[in-house]
Formats: structure tokens, C-alpha cells, sequence
């Protein structure tokens, strides 16, 4: 029996990290929205790493952070360790990795989306997307209810008629022995959806209290680091260490002698799993040459004896997965508390969307997430707030959102997943960025807080912060280009002790810092900048100066792809009547519908040859259309 149990703008199923940013964005620019999550216990669960960011990850972080959203001033209450990576690098490739009291990181996401006005929460589980004229009109739950709506957004993360593997053993069922969703798979079909079946999995958690810390390497925080937020300053905390230690040959040989064991390899596993993020018995078997792997010893939180073990993620049996574990150093008495597991879910073909997120196939439909294909809770997080933002433009009938490659990392992830698709659970890397120099976690509120202060998610605060900021770094670089530091003898000792040249003549302090052991800390200790810096406008001003150049160069290079994305293409335009275009590029312009002349270019199969084709046919389409009009 169906009952109407209310009426909302907006309506969220899923409540992990795409579900929280995507009800957050939506209600907070305005919109009455209702979040419909199979467990409410479960929401912002991190059922796999207890940790936010990491390697690019960070700077997806730092960027939904600056649009408005809530993941990293989550992890800045709930941190336990955190920890600048890739220092020996560049700046481009620093990110900030936190562990985080997992449990405390729910309590604060949900209190915050309880809080949160025009939000409303709903345990459930939706099992059908209504239409009406091809455009959503509600969902209706399990139970009967029925929720009318104008725009939906799917996050259902990993649930979509999951199933836990280990060894012989299965199960229908989601992460930590929550409830599946094993009907909306079939709605969507009926849409229209292509699905994909994916497989990713977990480590074990075992008890630290079996653990014997003095064979592994401690592994400390970072004592000053700055939060992901940019909203606070310097966080000072007691943090607590992870530990180092690794497998051995002892290991890797009970692992190849179970092989047959291991669902990955019987067969018994259907879902593609994650190349970036294999499993244990899959590194030993495609890295048989090497001796040893890391294995991270993680805490799951302060009120807790339960360790994350990264880097042993696995499918096989618990009686192996304990053998295994015991011959690493550290782990000889280990008890394990929660089995490693593998699980498939389904999800769809993400070519199937808009680069807003929104469906092609139903107006109103949005998706977010590992629904999508893609992994992580930083990636889900990030598509999250986009399908968020772009449902409340698709209801107040305004441009979307659309963050391009030159943009932000978000815009990377979701041109990668829309243009090309993934075969894979997809996996953001700093590598996959072509314009990463300019794209630094540092400068992420320089580059979109105006963007989500416009759409009015991100706040007064925010915005003021960011223009004493751009205005402080301006002043700053004036100063260092009109002060000039004399050749003195104690100004040549000094730089003599740091490996740098003498001066002969007087130079401005802007040419002294392009040196590349001479640093901000430097020049003041020489006395020659006597006011306080503070360390954010020192960081942007030791990386605009050091790498002037190479960001003027990405700068160049961006402003030419900007010229093939403004390259507009018709929506649903017939690509079979332009002549001279390959079959193949027919069928695949037609099939992912590019929205301009950048996006088609990423089509993989689509050839330059193709692209000037479809240039000059576009070219004399504009002119016909204007002299028609004139």
C-alpha cells in the first residue's frame, strides 16, 4: 500500500560522503531537502580507511572545502594524526593525509546534517525513481511511502545489491553487516542506465592489545601542519602514532599456496576490482619479484582497541588471512576482530551523464558517487557537492556548475568519468591533472571560493577570508620586487652558509627568493623584512616567486585549451550528417553526446582528422545560422 508522506525540492538516497555534501550543498543554498539513508548509524560511515586525503586526495578535500562544503571542517574536528605528504617534492604534488576518530567523524557529519536548516533525515530505502514526462517527480521507499520531488540525487555508494566475499563464504549484503539496496539496480535499468558490476574491498581490523609495537617503525604526525579547512588556523592537538612493518616471503608463500582459495581468483568474484588499490594476494601474485610489502598499522579512533591494517586488503579465507598475518613482524599473536572482505556492488556506466552529473536520460536525475564508478570517500565527497549545487541550478533554471581540467581536480574526476568512463572503480591521482602545478591544495580557495560565494554555498567568512588573502599575497609580492638588498659582507657570509652565490650588486628581494635554497624564513632573518608574515602568505608567495615560470608556461597552455572548451556543440546533435567523420567517431560523438570541442577531443577512438571535420562543419553551420537570422 503507498502512502504520500510529504513533498521536497530535492530528495538524497545515501547519506556517505557524496550523500552528506550533496543534502548539505542543496539545503543550504536554499532548497527543502530530504537525505533517505538505509541505516542513519551509517551516515558519513568510512568503511574502509579510517583516514581523509591523501595523495591528490587532499586537494579534492581542500577543494570541496572551498565551494562550501563540509569534509574538511569534519576532519579538522575529528583528526587523530595528520601529516603533510610528498614534502621532498614539489608543491604541486603536497597533500595533506589525516587519520581520523571515525566513529567521532560520523557523530559530527550527522549532528551537522540534523542541524542543518531546510534538511530533513529518513531512514529507508528507496526502491523506485518516479517520473513524470521524463523528468523526476518523487521516489518511493520500501515501506510504501512515497516522497514527491522535482530532482534526485543517487548516492548509494557501494550498496546497489552488494555482496561480502571471504574465501567460500558470501553474503547479500553492504559494509559491516549493514542492509543492501537490491531493487533500485532494476529501476534504473528501467530508465535506462547501463549497469556495471565493481568489487572493492577492506583490510582486517584486529586488536592492538595483540599487537607488539616495538618490531614496527612508529610513524608520527606532523607538529604543525595546516588544517584542511580554510577556514581555521593552526590546529594544536596530542596526536597519536601509526606503525610500519611489512610482509615477507613467509607471508607471500601462504598466500600463492591459497590461491585457490581466494574468490578473486576461483572465479567466484564477478565485479572489476580497483587497479590502484589491489589486494594482497593480487600484489603477490603481479609483483612476484618483490620480497616485501608496507603494511600500515592505522588506529581507528581514541575509544577504540580496533587497528586498520592498510595494505593487507583480501577476499581469502579468515583462517589464511590469520595465518598470513602472523608471520609479519609485530602480528606474530595478532587477534583478528574483523575480517578483510571483498565486495561487488553495482553501478552505473558514468558516459551516461551530463558533466553537471545529471542524468541524459531523465531531467532532474543526478548521480554522485561511487554510483558512478569512481572510489573513495574524497571523490564521492567531491561529486557530491557538484550534483548538489547543479540539482539546486537545474530547479532555479540557471547554468550549471561545470568545473573544467584547468579548474580544479574535481574537474579532472568528472570529465574523466563522464568523457571516457571507467572500467574500473576510478581512482583520483595527482598525474591525471595535465595543468597540477596550477591546481595545488594550497591555492584551492583561490581558485573556487568566488565560485561558491556566487551560487551562495560559500559564506560571507569565506569569501572575506579569501580577499585579505589575495590582497596580503599582492602586497607582499610589491614589497619583495620594490626592496633591494646591498652586497654586504655579512649578507654574503650568510648566503655562502646556504650554498648561494654572493651578491655583487644589489638585487630586489623578489630575484633573491627565485634561488632555490633561499626561503621567506631567510630574508627576514637577514633583516631585510622586518613585519610578520603570515605562514599561508608565505607558502603562496615561495611558490608563485620559485616557480614563476613554470606557472606562467601552464598558464599558456590552459589558455588554449580554455579555446577548444568554449568550442559549444548542439545538444543532441546528429553526428551521422557530418561528412567525412569514421564510423567509429559517429558512434562514440553519438553515444557520450560531448557538450564542446574539448570534451570531444578526450573521446578516446576520436581522431584529430575527426576534430577538424567536425571543426569546419560546425564552423558552417554558425554561418549559415547567422545569415538565416540576419
Amino acid at each position: 500500500m503507498e502512502v504520500q508522506a510529504g513533498k521536497y525540492d530535492i530528495i538524497v538516497t545515501g547519506a556517505g560522503h557524496a550523500g552528506c555534501e550533496a543534502a548539505l550543498a542543496a539545503a543550504r543554498m536554499g532548497m527543502k531537502t530530504l537525505v533517505v539513508a538505509l541505516n542513519l548509524d551509517a551516515v558519513a560511515l568510512m568503511a574502509c580507511n579510517p583516514a581523509i586525503g591523501g595523495t591528490s586526495k587532499g586537494h579534492l578535500v581542500r577543494e570541496v572545502d572551498a565551494l562550501g562544503g563540509e569534509m574538511g571542517l569534519n576532519i579538522d574536528k575529528s583528526f587523530i594524526q595528520i601529516r603533510m605528504l610528498n614534502t621532498g617534492k614539489g608543491p604541486a604534488v603536497h597533500s595533506l593525509r589525516a587519520q581520523a576518530d571515525k566513529k567521532r567523524y560520523q557523530e559530527e557529519m550527522k549532528l551537522t546534517l540534523e542541524n542543518q536548516n531546510n534538511l530533513s533525515l529518513c531512514q529507508g530505502e528507496v526502491v523506485e525513481i518516479r517520473t513524470s514526462g521524463g523528468r523526476v517527480s518523487g521516489v518511493k521507499l520500501a515501506t510504501g511511502e512515497v516522497y514527491s520531488c522535482r530532482s534526485v540525487i543517487v548516492a548509494s555508494g557501494v550498496y546497489l545489491k552488494s555482496r561480502i566475499i571471504i574465501g567460500e563464504y558470501s553474503v547479500h549484503s553492504g559494509p559491516n553487516g549493514l542492509f543492501p539496496a537490491n531493487r533500485l539496480s532494476e529501476n534504473l535499468k528501467d530508465l535506462g542506465f547501463r549497469l556495471q558490476r565493481f568489487k572493492t574491498g577492506t583490510p582486517a581490523r584486529v586488536n592492538k592489545r595483540s599487537l607488539d609495537f616495538s618490531k614496527m617503525i612508529i610513524q608520527p604526525g606532523d607538529p604543525a601542519v595546516p588544517p584542511f579547512s580554510f577556514l581555521n588556523r593552526l590546529l594544536q592537538r596530542e596526536q597519536v602514532p601509526c606503525w610500519l612493518t611489512y610482509t615477507n616471503e613467509e607471508t607471500h608463500q601462504i598466500i600463492r599456496d591459497n590461491l585457490h582459495r581466494s574468490p578473486l581468483f576461483s572465479g567466484a568474484i564477478e565485479g572489476v576490482g580497483a587497479r590502484y588499490c589491489p589486494s594482497i594476494e593480487d600484489k603477490v601474485v603481479r609483483f612476484h619479484e618483490k620480497k616485501s610489502h608496507q603494511i600500515f598499522i592505522e588506529p581507528e579512533g581514541l575509544h577504540t582497541n580496533e587497528m586498520y591494517v592498510q595494505g593487507m586488503s583480501s577476499s581469502l579465507p579468515v583462517e589464511v588471512q590469520r595465518a598470513a598475518y602472523r608471520t609479519i613482524p609485530g602480528l606474530e599473536q595478532v587477534e583478528i576482530m574483523r575480517p578483510a572482505y571483498a565486495i561487488e556492488y553495482d553501478c552505473i556506466d558514468p558516459t551516461q551523464l551530463k558533466l553537471s552529473l545529471e542524468s541524459r536520460e531523465v531531467a532532474g536525475l543526478f548521480m554522485a558517487g561511487q554510483i558512478n564508478g569512481s572510489s573513495g570517500y574524497e571523490e564521492a565527497a567531491a561529486q557530491g557537492i557538484v550534483a548538489g549545487i547543479n540539482a539546486v541550478q537545474y530547479l532555479r533554471q540557471e547554468e550549471p556548475l561545470i568545473l573544467d581540467r584547468s579548474d580544479a581536480y574535481i574537474g579532472v574526476l568528472i570529465d574523466d568519468l563522464v568523457t571516457k568512463g571507467t572500467p574500473e572503480p576510478y581512482r583520483m591521482m595527482t598525474s591525471r591533472a595535465e595543468y597540477r602545478l596550477l591546481l595545488r591544495q594550497d591555492n584551492a580557495d583561490m581558485r573556487l571560493t568566488e565560485k561558491g560565494y556566487r551560487l551562495g554555498l560559500a559564506g560571507e567568512e569565506r569569501y572575506q577570508r579569501l580577499y585579505s588573502k589575495q590582497e596580503a599575497v599582492q602586497r607582499e609580492l610589491s614589497r619583495l620586487k620594490d626592496a633591494v638588498v646591498a652586497p654586504s659582507k655579512r649578507i654574503n657570509e650568510y648566503l655562502k652558509g646556504k650554498g648561494s652565490s654572493a651578491l655583487k650588486t644589489g638585487i630586489p628581494l623578489y630575484d633573491l627568493l627565485k634561488r632555490p635554497e633561499i626561503s621567506i624564513l631567510d630574508i627576514v632573518l637577514l633583516g631585510e623584512l622586518q613585519d610578520e608574515i603570515q605562514p599561508e602568505i608565505q607558502e603562496q608567495l615561495e611558490i608563485q616567486i620559485k616557480y614563476e615560470g613554470y606557472i606562467q608556461k601552464q598558464l599558456r597552455q590552459v589558455e588554449q585549451f580554455k579555446k577548444t572548451e568554449k568550442l559549444r556543440i548542439p545538444p543532441e546533435m546528429d553526428y551521422s550528417k557530418v561528412t567525412g567523420l569514421k564510423l567509429e567517431s559517429i558512434q562514440k560523438l553519438q553515444k557520450l553526446q560531448p557538450e564542446n570541442m574539448g570534451q570531444a577531443s578526450r573521446i578516446s577512438g576520436v581522431s584529430p582528422a575527426d576534430l577538424s571535420v567536425l571543426m569546419v562543419y560546425l564552423e558552417k553551420q554558425r554561418r549559415e545560422k547567422k545569415n538565416s537570422e540576419a
